[in-house]
């Protein structure tokens, strides 16, 4: 690319959606011709893309847009925390524009006002490689993440209003994209070397809803625009396919028999949140725990290796002590495998922050660590359990002193990780069989399969 080109330096925060938004982002950039460049000092702007979920969050981003304006000084802020672009103006009345998520128009127009793409009488006549938000013909884009798994978001919005959330009224509604264009994107994704689909939304078991579940033709075959039917299309390409913020909707037992047929990964992350029914009734999510702990029986009984990820908030307003004990006697009782827990924490605009009896920091803090304790507990009993097993992993790196894997209860991130101790000479991307010899609350060690 010419040292002419105007270069854009670009920061990604926030949940794989986000870094979906970003891949996007850059992409387009990419096809306008700019360049991509990992330094400040290197940059002739920067791009920051925020997240304004919780509190914490929320510094980050700020920090964030902070450092990028005193390294560089012209700052485009896109992303979730954009939609509080009042705070963001106090904070740093010299940002260049401030969009919303998924606007790219608007983050392609700022970039444009503040650093007009260089102009080539030869290209400008090309159509773009890739139009942002949709499948088309050419190639798949840029990737953050390595070469070997890829995000695949199949919906925007959310159609709950849990009370201590306030993503619908930053990503608005549920909008599914039509299946035909998933499924496109997830056969580019695989041609172009990814082993391992990701799927994710903010309601992945809700997908379609919002188009009446539509029919639309892939490879010569009519598919609904539904969770089941996209997991079908999806299992015909070859790749590990993984299932992230699903909610316990009757219909997800309908993809039990896929995970039986080795078609998609045993692997389910729901957010249960809570277990105690008031408390999940003030979250306004379902609060029904033993039909809860019945299907997730059933689900074990239908799929013996099902993984099951998830997270809870603890310390919500109001929870009393034996409302706590109900959450951890639901860990012990559901075994879940991976498990992931925050403390409340008041997110500005969320209806939670108007209920009474908040928990006290100590209190909350000290639920935590219980609640941590004992789910490591579990985790490592259900680790244990492996010790003498076959496992399939993919592998993500190798080195001097082994490799690092994952099994089909692993996402990338987010779980533990299998380390194989006679790895060395894996490459990522590597699928290979392995013995497990050891295990503690996160992780498995192994030996490769003789």
């Amino acid at each position: 690319m010419s040292s002419q080109s105007p270069k854009i330096g670009f920061v990604s925060l926030g949940c794989p959606k986000a870094l979906v938004d970003s891949e996007r982002i850059l992409t387009q950039l990419k096809a306008e011709g700019y360049e991509i460049v990992p330094r400040y000092d290197a940059a002739d702007a920067v791009v920051v893309n925020t997240c304004g979920f919780i509190d914490a969050a929320v510094q980050e981003s700020l920090d964030a847009i902070g450092e990028a304006l005193h390294e560089n000084g012209k700052v485009i802020v896109t992303g979730c925390l954009g939609k509080r672009a009042e705070l963001i103006r106090e904070a740093y009345p010299d940002v260049l524009a401030i969009t919303g998520p998924q606007d790219y128009a608007s983050v392609m127009n700022a970039v444009h006002e503040a650093l007009p793409p260089k102009h080539d009488p030869f290209l400008d006549l090309v159509p773009s490689p890739r139009r942002l938000g949709g499948a088309d013909d050419s190639d798949i884009g840029i990737k953050l993440t390595p070469r070997h798994y890829a995000y695949l978001k199949i919906s925007e919005g959310c159609n709950h209003r849990c009370s201590f959330c306030i993503i619908p009224s930053m990503r608005g509604d549920l909008v599914s994209r039509p299946v035909d264009e998933v499924l496109v994107e997830a056969e580019k994704l695989v041609k172009g070397g990814v082993k391992e689909l990701l799927v994710i939304s903010q309601d992945t078991s809700a997908y379609g809803v919002d188009l009446k579940y539509a029919a639309r033709e892939w490879r010569g075959k009519a598919y609904r625009t539904r969770m089941t039917e996209l997991c079908e299309g999806l299992a015909e390409l070859g790749a590990w396919v993984r299932l992230h913020y699903v909610y316990p909707y009757p219909h997800v037992d309908e993809v039990m028999p896929l995970m039986t047929a080795g078609k998609i990964l045993p692997y389910l992350d729901i957010p249960f949140q809570h277990a105690s029914p008031r408390i999940l009734k003030l979250m306004k999510r379902p609060g029904n725990i033993e039909k809860t702990l019945e299907r997730i029986r059933a689900w074990r009984a239908a799929v013996p290796d099902l993984t099951l990820r998830s997270t809870f908030i603890v310390g919500f307003p109001g929870e009393t002590d034996a409302e706590f004990e109900e959450l951890l006697d639901f860990l012990r009782a559901a075994e879940l495998d991976r498990v992931g827990a925050f403390a409340y924490s008041p997110v500005e605009g969320a209806k939670a922050n108007a209920l009474p009896d908040p928990v006290p920091e100590e209190l909350k803090e000290d639920r935590l660590e219980r609640f941590m304790e004992v789910q490591a507990e579990v985790s490592a009993a259900k680790l244990r359990r492996k010790i003498g097993r076959t496992l399939t992993v993919l592998v993500d790196e190798a080195g001097a002193d082994g490799a690092v894997a994952r099994s089909s209860a692993d996402a990338p991130e987010i779980d533990g990780v299998v380390r194989i101790v006679d790895g060395q000479k894996l490459k990522p991307g590597q699928f290979v069989e392995v013995v497990v010899e050891a295990a503690d609350a996160h992780d498995l060690t192994a030996r490769l399969r003789g």
